[in-house]
Protein backbone atom coordinates (compact mmCIF):
# COMPACT_ATOMS: atom_id res chain seq x y z
CA UNK A 1 0.00 0.00 0.00
CA UNK A 2 1.43 3.56 -0.85
CA UNK A 3 2.55 4.84 2.64
CA UNK A 4 0.16 6.76 4.55
CA UNK A 5 0.57 10.28 6.48
CA UNK A 6 -2.40 9.62 8.80
CA UNK A 7 -0.07 6.86 10.47
CA UNK A 8 3.14 8.68 10.29
CA UNK A 9 3.94 9.50 13.90
CA UNK A 10 3.39 13.28 15.34
CA UNK A 11 2.07 14.38 12.10
CA UNK A 12 -0.82 11.68 11.71
CA UNK A 13 -2.21 12.84 15.30
CA UNK A 14 -1.54 16.08 13.90
CA UNK A 15 -3.75 15.79 10.93
CA UNK A 16 -6.46 13.31 12.35
CA UNK A 17 -6.77 15.18 15.36
CA UNK A 18 -10.24 17.24 16.73
CA UNK A 19 -7.93 20.30 16.08
CA UNK A 20 -5.89 19.80 13.54
CA UNK A 21 -7.34 21.75 11.02
CA UNK A 22 -8.21 24.75 12.86
CA UNK A 23 -4.68 24.98 14.14
CA UNK A 24 -3.88 25.35 10.22
CA UNK A 25 -6.89 27.25 9.63
CA UNK A 26 -5.70 30.19 12.38
CA UNK A 27 -2.70 31.31 11.18
CA UNK A 28 -4.20 32.11 7.46
CA UNK A 29 -7.25 33.83 9.53
CA UNK A 30 -5.10 36.12 11.04
CA UNK A 31 -3.38 37.01 7.80
CA UNK A 32 -6.54 37.71 5.88
CA UNK A 33 -7.97 39.72 9.12
CA UNK A 34 -4.37 41.57 8.26
CA UNK A 35 -5.16 41.60 4.98
CA UNK A 36 -8.59 43.15 5.55
CA UNK A 37 -7.64 45.95 8.19
CA UNK A 38 -4.27 46.93 5.63
CA UNK A 39 -6.10 47.09 2.84
CA UNK A 40 -8.64 49.07 4.33
CA UNK A 41 -6.82 51.40 6.81
CA UNK A 42 -3.00 50.89 5.22
CA UNK A 43 -1.27 52.57 2.36
CA UNK A 44 -2.86 52.78 -0.72
CA UNK A 45 0.24 52.06 -2.86
CA UNK A 46 0.35 48.13 -3.83
CA UNK A 47 4.24 47.35 -2.88
CA UNK A 48 3.53 48.42 0.70
CA UNK A 49 0.39 47.20 1.60
CA UNK A 50 -0.25 43.58 3.14
CA UNK A 51 -3.68 43.10 1.16
CA UNK A 52 -2.30 43.03 -2.18
CA UNK A 53 1.49 41.87 -1.63
CA UNK A 54 -0.18 39.09 0.16
CA UNK A 55 -2.64 38.34 -1.73
CA UNK A 56 -1.11 38.63 -5.45
CA UNK A 57 2.62 37.66 -4.66
CA UNK A 58 2.77 34.88 -1.47
CA UNK A 59 -0.39 33.72 -1.81
CA UNK A 60 -0.35 32.54 -5.76
CA UNK A 61 3.40 31.74 -5.25
CA UNK A 62 2.93 29.32 -2.44
CA UNK A 63 -0.34 27.66 -3.24
CA UNK A 64 1.14 26.82 -6.63
CA UNK A 65 3.83 25.23 -5.01
CA UNK A 66 1.79 22.95 -2.39
CA UNK A 67 -0.02 21.66 -5.39
CA UNK A 68 2.61 20.52 -7.05
CA UNK A 69 4.85 19.37 -4.55
CA UNK A 70 2.20 18.60 -1.59
CA UNK A 71 -1.36 18.29 -2.40
CA UNK A 72 -4.46 20.85 -1.83
CA UNK A 73 -3.08 22.22 1.35
CA UNK A 74 -5.03 25.96 1.07
CA UNK A 75 -8.37 24.27 0.93
CA UNK A 76 -7.23 22.38 4.08
CA UNK A 77 -6.42 25.58 6.00
CA UNK A 78 -8.99 27.72 4.45
CA UNK A 79 -10.28 30.27 6.62
CA UNK A 80 -13.30 31.24 4.26
CA UNK A 81 -14.62 27.68 5.57
CA UNK A 82 -14.46 28.70 9.40
CA UNK A 83 -17.88 30.17 9.08
CA UNK A 84 -19.51 26.81 8.23
CA UNK A 85 -20.36 25.31 11.96
CA UNK A 86 -21.89 28.70 12.91
CA UNK A 87 -23.54 28.84 9.58
CA UNK A 88 -25.16 25.62 9.93
CA UNK A 89 -26.10 26.29 13.63
CA UNK A 90 -27.99 29.37 13.10
CA UNK A 91 -28.69 28.93 9.12
CA UNK A 92 -31.04 26.63 7.64
CA UNK A 93 -28.32 24.12 5.62
CA UNK A 94 -29.48 21.02 4.85
CA UNK A 95 -31.25 22.57 1.85
CA UNK A 96 -29.89 20.95 -1.67
CA UNK A 97 -28.10 22.86 -4.01
CA UNK A 98 -30.44 23.33 -6.95
CA UNK A 99 -30.43 20.03 -9.44
CA UNK A 100 -29.42 22.65 -12.62
CA UNK A 101 -26.35 23.84 -10.73
CA UNK A 102 -24.57 20.69 -9.69
CA UNK A 103 -21.80 20.96 -11.96
CA UNK A 104 -19.16 22.64 -12.91
CA UNK A 105 -20.38 25.22 -15.09
CA UNK A 106 -20.92 27.98 -12.56
CA UNK A 107 -17.38 27.24 -11.31
CA UNK A 108 -16.27 27.73 -15.01
CA UNK A 109 -18.07 31.02 -15.04
CA UNK A 110 -16.75 32.18 -11.60
CA UNK A 111 -13.75 31.36 -12.25
CA UNK A 112 -13.95 33.17 -15.80
CA UNK A 113 -15.36 36.33 -14.45
CA UNK A 114 -13.36 36.41 -11.15
CA UNK A 115 -9.66 36.74 -13.65
CA UNK A 116 -11.75 39.26 -15.98
CA UNK A 117 -12.61 41.51 -12.64
CA UNK A 118 -8.76 41.32 -11.98
CA UNK A 119 -7.67 42.65 -14.88
CA UNK A 120 -10.34 45.29 -15.63
CA UNK A 121 -10.33 46.39 -11.97
CA UNK A 122 -6.60 46.20 -11.40
CA UNK A 123 -7.01 44.09 -8.38
CA UNK A 124 -3.46 43.85 -8.17
CA UNK A 125 -3.26 47.07 -7.93
CA UNK A 126 -5.53 48.21 -4.88
CA UNK A 127 -5.40 47.17 -1.55
CA UNK A 128 -8.69 48.19 -1.14
CA UNK A 129 -10.60 46.52 -3.18
CA UNK A 130 -8.53 43.35 -2.55
CA UNK A 131 -9.71 43.76 1.22
CA UNK A 132 -12.97 43.72 -0.09
CA UNK A 133 -12.53 40.93 -1.99
CA UNK A 134 -11.21 38.73 1.04
CA UNK A 135 -14.75 39.81 2.92
CA UNK A 136 -16.70 39.10 -0.38
CA UNK A 137 -15.20 35.44 0.32
CA UNK A 138 -16.24 35.11 4.07
CA UNK A 139 -19.57 36.48 3.35
CA UNK A 140 -20.13 34.13 0.05
CA UNK A 141 -19.01 31.15 2.10
CA UNK A 142 -21.35 31.82 5.54
CA UNK A 143 -24.26 32.95 3.40
CA UNK A 144 -23.99 29.74 1.04
CA UNK A 145 -23.30 27.34 3.82
CA UNK A 146 -25.93 28.61 6.28
CA UNK A 147 -28.81 27.88 3.43
CA UNK A 148 -27.22 24.81 2.10
CA UNK A 149 -25.82 21.07 2.03
CA UNK A 150 -22.81 19.71 0.30
CA UNK A 151 -20.75 22.62 1.21
CA UNK A 152 -21.82 24.38 -2.76
CA UNK A 153 -19.64 27.64 -2.12
CA UNK A 154 -16.48 25.09 -2.31
CA UNK A 155 -17.69 22.64 -4.58
CA UNK A 156 -20.06 24.70 -7.10
CA UNK A 157 -18.61 28.45 -6.76
CA UNK A 158 -15.24 29.23 -5.14
CA UNK A 159 -12.77 30.64 -8.14
CA UNK A 160 -9.91 29.13 -5.77
CA UNK A 161 -11.44 25.81 -4.93
CA UNK A 162 -11.82 25.26 -8.41
CA UNK A 163 -8.37 26.62 -9.47
CA UNK A 164 -6.93 24.08 -6.48
CA UNK A 165 -9.51 21.39 -7.86
CA UNK A 166 -7.86 21.28 -11.11
CA UNK A 167 -3.95 21.45 -10.52
CA UNK A 168 -4.59 19.04 -7.78
CA UNK A 169 -5.18 16.54 -10.55
CA UNK A 170 -0.96 16.23 -10.58
CA UNK A 171 -0.47 16.18 -6.64
CA UNK A 172 1.49 13.64 -4.89
CA UNK A 173 -1.40 12.94 -2.23
CA UNK A 174 -4.93 11.64 -2.21
CA UNK A 175 -7.45 10.35 0.26
CA UNK A 176 -8.23 6.73 -0.30
CA UNK A 177 -9.39 3.66 1.94
CA UNK A 178 -6.67 1.46 3.71
CA UNK A 179 -9.46 -1.81 3.26
CA UNK A 180 -11.84 -2.25 1.00
CA UNK A 181 -13.38 -4.81 2.61
CA UNK A 182 -13.96 -2.57 5.60
CA UNK A 183 -15.96 0.18 3.56
CA UNK A 184 -18.14 -2.63 1.90
CA UNK A 185 -19.28 -3.98 5.31
CA UNK A 186 -19.69 -0.74 7.03
CA UNK A 187 -23.34 0.18 7.73
CA UNK A 188 -23.18 3.70 8.60
CA UNK A 189 -20.95 5.09 6.01
CA UNK A 190 -19.59 8.25 8.40
CA UNK A 191 -17.09 9.23 6.33
CA UNK A 192 -19.45 10.79 3.62
CA UNK A 193 -22.94 11.22 6.42
CA UNK A 194 -20.71 12.49 9.24
CA UNK A 195 -20.93 10.74 13.11
CA UNK A 196 -22.71 12.21 16.54
CA UNK A 197 -19.57 14.55 17.25
CA UNK A 198 -17.85 14.60 13.84
CA UNK A 199 -18.96 16.43 10.39
CA UNK A 200 -18.54 14.00 7.07
CA UNK A 201 -17.36 15.03 4.03
CA UNK A 202 -18.51 18.80 3.06
CA UNK A 203 -18.54 18.21 -0.50
CA UNK A 204 -20.20 14.87 0.06
CA UNK A 205 -17.47 12.12 -1.11
CA UNK A 206 -17.17 8.76 -0.62
CA UNK A 207 -13.88 7.66 -0.29
CA UNK A 208 -13.80 4.19 -1.55
CA UNK A 209 -14.97 5.28 -4.41
CA UNK A 210 -12.42 8.41 -4.34
CA UNK A 211 -10.35 8.27 -7.65
CA UNK A 212 -9.11 11.71 -7.75
CA UNK A 213 -8.89 15.10 -6.33
CA UNK A 214 -11.31 16.69 -7.96
CA UNK A 215 -13.67 18.28 -5.22
CA UNK A 216 -11.54 17.03 -2.78
CA UNK A 217 -10.58 20.19 -0.11
CA UNK A 218 -8.47 17.40 2.03
CA UNK A 219 -10.36 18.54 5.51
CA UNK A 220 -9.84 15.17 6.75
CA UNK A 221 -13.42 15.46 8.41
CA UNK A 222 -13.80 11.77 6.25
CA UNK A 223 -10.93 10.81 8.74
CA UNK A 224 -12.37 11.93 11.80
CA UNK A 225 -15.26 10.50 11.33
CA UNK A 226 -14.45 6.96 9.96
CA UNK A 227 -14.91 4.58 13.37
CA UNK A 228 -12.65 1.97 11.81
CA UNK A 229 -9.62 3.92 11.55
CA UNK A 230 -10.04 3.35 7.52
CA UNK A 231 -9.06 6.43 6.32
CA UNK A 232 -5.52 7.45 4.67
CA UNK A 233 -3.83 10.43 3.05
CA UNK A 234 -1.65 8.41 0.62
CA UNK A 235 1.60 9.36 -1.70
CA UNK A 236 0.66 8.56 -5.20
CA UNK A 237 2.51 9.10 -8.82
CA UNK A 238 1.51 13.15 -9.75
CA UNK A 239 0.28 11.35 -13.02
CA UNK A 240 -1.66 8.34 -11.70
CA UNK A 241 -4.76 9.94 -12.00
CA UNK A 242 -4.28 11.63 -15.34
CA UNK A 243 -2.90 8.25 -17.11
CA UNK A 244 -5.55 5.66 -15.45
CA UNK A 245 -9.79 5.97 -16.09
CA UNK A 246 -10.86 8.82 -13.47
CA UNK A 247 -11.67 11.29 -16.03
CA UNK A 248 -15.70 11.84 -16.04
CA UNK A 249 -16.78 11.71 -19.23
CA UNK A 250 -18.55 15.55 -18.60
CA UNK A 251 -18.44 18.42 -20.66
CA UNK A 252 -18.28 20.62 -17.42
CA UNK A 253 -15.42 19.39 -15.95
CA UNK A 254 -13.50 18.65 -19.31
CA UNK A 255 -14.16 22.41 -20.43
CA UNK A 256 -12.98 23.22 -16.72
CA UNK A 257 -9.31 21.72 -17.40
CA UNK A 258 -9.24 23.42 -21.15
CA UNK A 259 -10.24 26.75 -19.52
CA UNK A 260 -8.11 26.33 -16.60
CA UNK A 261 -5.20 25.53 -19.35
CA UNK A 262 -5.63 28.37 -21.17
CA UNK A 263 -6.39 31.08 -18.30
CA UNK A 264 -3.03 30.10 -17.53
CA UNK A 265 -1.45 31.66 -20.73
CA UNK A 266 -4.31 34.49 -21.04
CA UNK A 267 -3.47 35.30 -16.97
CA UNK A 268 0.48 35.83 -18.05
CA UNK A 269 -0.19 37.25 -21.45
CA UNK A 270 -1.91 39.90 -19.54
CA UNK A 271 1.03 41.30 -17.96
CA UNK A 272 2.69 42.08 -21.18
CA UNK A 273 2.99 44.92 -23.64
CA UNK A 274 1.00 43.18 -26.54
CA UNK A 275 -2.21 42.94 -24.80
CA UNK A 276 -2.24 46.87 -24.37
CA UNK A 277 -1.30 46.93 -28.34
CA UNK A 278 -4.19 45.08 -29.25
CA UNK A 279 -6.97 46.61 -26.42
CA UNK A 280 -5.57 49.90 -27.97
CA UNK A 281 -6.47 48.35 -31.82
CA UNK A 282 -9.69 46.99 -30.75
CA UNK A 283 -10.89 50.44 -29.06
CA UNK A 284 -10.13 51.93 -32.65
CA UNK A 285 -12.35 50.10 -34.48
CA UNK A 286 -15.24 49.90 -31.81
CA UNK A 287 -14.85 53.08 -30.12
CA UNK A 288 -18.40 52.69 -28.22
CA UNK A 289 -16.86 49.74 -26.32
CA UNK A 290 -15.39 51.14 -22.67
CA UNK A 291 -12.09 48.88 -21.16
CA UNK A 292 -14.74 46.89 -19.31
CA UNK A 293 -16.13 45.54 -22.79
CA UNK A 294 -12.96 45.34 -24.47
CA UNK A 295 -11.57 43.20 -21.67
CA UNK A 296 -14.24 40.57 -21.45
CA UNK A 297 -14.21 40.35 -25.40
CA UNK A 298 -10.24 39.66 -25.49
CA UNK A 299 -10.53 37.20 -22.45
CA UNK A 300 -13.67 35.20 -23.35
CA UNK A 301 -11.95 34.64 -26.68
CA UNK A 302 -9.36 33.72 -25.10
CA UNK A 303 -10.38 31.58 -22.20
CA UNK A 304 -13.89 30.14 -23.19
CA UNK A 305 -13.97 30.48 -27.01
CA UNK A 306 -9.79 28.99 -27.75
CA UNK A 307 -10.41 26.19 -25.54
CA UNK A 308 -13.61 25.52 -26.67
CA UNK A 309 -12.56 25.52 -30.54
CA UNK A 310 -9.25 23.56 -30.51
CA UNK A 311 -10.41 21.18 -27.44
CA UNK A 312 -13.42 20.14 -29.38
CA UNK A 313 -11.50 20.40 -32.92
CA UNK A 314 -8.71 18.07 -31.46
CA UNK A 315 -11.51 15.42 -30.14
CA UNK A 316 -12.88 15.55 -33.68
CA UNK A 317 -9.80 14.90 -35.36
CA UNK A 318 -8.86 12.00 -32.95
CA UNK A 319 -11.99 10.20 -33.04
CA UNK A 320 -12.28 10.65 -36.83
CA UNK A 321 -8.77 9.13 -37.14
CA UNK A 322 -9.78 6.17 -34.69
CA UNK A 323 -12.52 5.62 -37.16
CA UNK A 324 -14.93 5.20 -34.03
CA UNK A 325 -18.48 6.31 -33.64
CA UNK A 326 -18.69 7.82 -30.55
CA UNK A 327 -20.18 11.18 -28.60
CA UNK A 328 -17.15 14.02 -28.99
CA UNK A 329 -18.29 14.55 -25.39
CA UNK A 330 -16.15 10.90 -24.60
CA UNK A 331 -13.49 11.81 -27.19
CA UNK A 332 -12.64 15.33 -25.61
CA UNK A 333 -12.86 13.61 -21.77
CA UNK A 334 -10.74 10.59 -23.34
CA UNK A 335 -7.90 13.15 -24.62
CA UNK A 336 -8.13 16.14 -22.09
CA UNK A 337 -6.52 14.98 -19.39
CA UNK A 338 -3.22 14.98 -20.73
CA UNK A 339 -3.17 18.93 -21.19
CA UNK A 340 -3.15 19.23 -17.25
CA UNK A 341 0.74 18.78 -16.54
CA UNK A 342 1.59 21.75 -19.28
CA UNK A 343 -1.14 23.92 -17.62
CA UNK A 344 -0.36 22.93 -14.56
CA UNK A 345 3.02 23.83 -15.55
CA UNK A 346 2.38 27.48 -17.22
CA UNK A 347 0.76 28.27 -13.94
CA UNK A 348 4.00 26.75 -11.74
CA UNK A 349 6.35 29.14 -13.95
CA UNK A 350 4.41 32.24 -13.88
CA UNK A 351 3.03 32.51 -10.54
CA UNK A 352 6.89 31.34 -9.19
CA UNK A 353 8.54 33.96 -11.38
CA UNK A 354 6.34 36.47 -9.52
CA UNK A 355 6.75 35.01 -6.12
CA UNK A 356 10.73 34.70 -6.76
CA UNK A 357 10.84 37.90 -7.65
CA UNK A 358 9.16 39.73 -4.47
CA UNK A 359 8.62 37.15 -2.28
CA UNK A 360 11.59 38.91 0.14
CA UNK A 361 9.05 42.38 0.28
CA UNK A 362 7.45 40.87 2.73
CA UNK A 363 10.27 41.55 5.09
CA UNK A 364 10.25 45.42 5.18
CA UNK A 365 6.60 45.32 4.41
CA UNK A 366 6.22 43.90 7.79
CA UNK A 367 8.64 46.39 9.05
CA UNK A 368 7.27 49.52 8.06
CA UNK A 369 3.78 48.22 9.10
CA UNK A 370 5.51 47.54 12.56
CA UNK A 371 7.01 51.10 12.27
CA UNK A 372 3.55 52.87 11.53
CA UNK A 373 1.81 51.26 14.70
CA UNK A 374 4.86 51.74 17.32
CA UNK A 375 5.61 48.26 17.37
CA UNK A 376 9.27 48.13 16.36
CA UNK A 377 12.55 49.04 17.99
CA UNK A 378 14.50 52.28 17.46
CA UNK A 379 16.48 52.55 14.69
CA UNK A 380 15.04 49.62 12.47
CA UNK A 381 14.53 50.45 9.42
CA UNK A 382 12.85 48.90 6.20
CA UNK A 383 14.92 46.82 4.05
CA UNK A 384 13.49 47.74 0.69
CA UNK A 385 16.68 46.80 -0.95
CA UNK A 386 15.95 43.28 -0.68
CA UNK A 387 16.28 41.48 -4.01
CA UNK A 388 14.71 38.19 -5.62
CA UNK A 389 15.33 34.35 -4.15
CA UNK A 390 17.41 33.78 -7.18
CA UNK A 391 19.56 35.82 -9.28
CA UNK A 392 16.99 37.87 -12.17
CA UNK A 393 19.11 35.88 -14.83
CA UNK A 394 18.08 32.56 -13.74
CA UNK A 395 14.71 33.01 -13.89
CA UNK A 396 13.85 32.91 -17.84
CA UNK A 397 15.61 29.76 -18.09
CA UNK A 398 13.84 28.33 -15.33
CA UNK A 399 10.59 29.26 -16.78
CA UNK A 400 11.47 27.47 -19.85
CA UNK A 401 12.50 24.36 -18.36
CA UNK A 402 9.31 23.88 -15.79
CA UNK A 403 7.43 24.90 -19.50
CA UNK A 404 9.26 21.51 -21.17
CA UNK A 405 8.84 19.03 -18.41
CA UNK A 406 5.37 19.90 -17.87
CA UNK A 407 5.33 19.23 -22.12
CA UNK A 408 6.99 15.95 -21.91
CA UNK A 409 4.77 15.10 -18.62
CA UNK A 410 1.49 16.05 -21.06
CA UNK A 411 2.89 13.70 -24.01
CA UNK A 412 3.49 10.82 -21.69
CA UNK A 413 0.33 10.98 -20.34
CA UNK A 414 -1.39 11.37 -23.72
CA UNK A 415 0.97 8.47 -24.41
CA UNK A 416 -0.11 6.10 -22.15
CA UNK A 417 -3.96 7.02 -22.71
CA UNK A 418 -3.85 6.20 -26.03
CA UNK A 419 -2.00 3.55 -26.31
CA UNK A 420 -4.51 1.68 -23.35
CA UNK A 421 -7.46 2.86 -25.62
CA UNK A 422 -6.42 2.44 -29.23
CA UNK A 423 -3.62 0.15 -29.11
CA UNK A 424 -1.75 0.15 -32.79
CA UNK A 425 -3.95 3.13 -33.75
CA UNK A 426 -2.44 5.72 -30.76
CA UNK A 427 0.70 7.25 -32.66
CA UNK A 428 -1.73 8.31 -35.55
CA UNK A 429 -4.96 8.97 -33.26
CA UNK A 430 -3.11 11.50 -30.98
CA UNK A 431 -1.28 13.57 -33.41
CA UNK A 432 -3.66 16.47 -32.96
CA UNK A 433 -3.47 17.05 -29.78
CA UNK A 434 0.33 17.00 -29.38
CA UNK A 435 -0.03 19.77 -31.85
CA UNK A 436 -2.22 21.39 -29.19
CA UNK A 437 0.02 20.53 -26.60
CA UNK A 438 3.12 22.35 -28.60
CA UNK A 439 1.57 25.21 -29.70
CA UNK A 440 0.25 25.96 -26.02
CA UNK A 441 4.03 25.63 -24.73
CA UNK A 442 5.19 27.61 -27.44
CA UNK A 443 3.21 30.05 -26.88
CA UNK A 444 4.14 29.60 -23.07
CA UNK A 445 7.41 30.29 -23.87
CA UNK A 446 7.12 33.22 -26.16
CA UNK A 447 4.89 34.82 -23.76
CA UNK A 448 7.42 34.32 -20.98
CA UNK A 449 9.93 35.80 -23.10
CA UNK A 450 8.37 39.22 -23.13
CA UNK A 451 8.99 42.17 -20.50
CA UNK A 452 6.17 41.18 -17.59
CA UNK A 453 4.91 43.64 -15.29
CA UNK A 454 5.88 43.03 -12.07
CA UNK A 455 1.98 43.63 -10.35
CA UNK A 456 1.98 44.13 -5.97
CA UNK A 457 6.11 44.65 -6.83
CA UNK A 458 8.08 47.29 -6.59
CA UNK A 459 10.87 45.51 -8.75
CA UNK A 460 11.08 45.39 -12.47
CA UNK A 461 9.98 42.98 -14.78
CA UNK A 462 12.06 40.57 -16.72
Amino acid sequence: MPYDLLHVPVLGRFLRGRWGRLLGQGPLLALAALMVYDGLTGPPLAPYNFATVLAWVHYRGLVILALVFGGNLFCWGCPFTLPRTLARRFGRGGRRWPRLLRNKWPAIAVLFLFFWLYEWLDLWASPWLTAWVVVAYFVAAGVLEALFAESPFCKYLCPLGSFNFAAASISPLQITARQATVCRTCVGKECVNGSATVSGCGTELFVPLLASNRDCTFCLDCARACPYDNVALTTRSPLRELVADAWPRRWDVSFLALVFAFLGLSNAFGMTPPIYSLLTALAVRLPWADEALLLLFVLAVLDLGLPAVLGLGAAALSRHLAGRDEPLRVSLARFVPAVMPLAVAIWLAHYGFHFATAALAVIPLTQQFLLDHGLTFAGLRPAWQLGPLVPMAWLLPIELAIVLIGLLASLYVLGERNRRHFGEQATTVMIPWVVLLVLMAVAAILIFSLPMEMRGSALGGH
